[in-house]
């Protein structure tokens, strides 16, 4: 027997630009993580790292390790994190919410117009 490959979850986000065009990109927890240490480290003064009381940039949960059975009920327990980190992450003074990394997270990527079945 084969066993299914491990499953994850991605996030659906409606993505308005300020030509008000809209598109839905689907991400990996992973990928905001991702996007999240990316900004860390280009921006160290804005990411608290000489003075926490100068952190800008806004707090993601880090990933977690957690049995099979977990991964929907940690999933769902993320959509409010997510929505705040998004909302933030777009607030933020233009060299950080209009710089490449922030683009490219939002931007639609081929898988993204073929979208995951479940």
């Amino acid at each position: 027997k084969r066993r299914n490959p491990s499953k994850h979850y991605v996030y659906i986000i409606n993505v308005t630009w300020s030509d008000l065009t809209s598109q839905i990109i689907y991400r990996r927890y992973s990928k905001f993580f991702d996007l999240q240490m990316q900004l860390l480290d280009k921006f160290p003064i804005e990411g608290g790292q000489k003075d926490p009381k100068q952190r800008i940039i806004p707090f993601l949960p880090g990933k977690i390790l957690f049995r099979r059975s977990h991964v929907r009920d940690v999933a769902v327990k993320r959509l409010k994190p997510i929505d705040e980190y998004c909302r933030a992450l777009v607030r933020l003074p233009p060299h950080i919410s209009q710089c490449d990394e922030v683009f490219r997270f939002f931007e639609a990527r081929p898988e993204d117009l073929n979208p995951p079945k479940e």
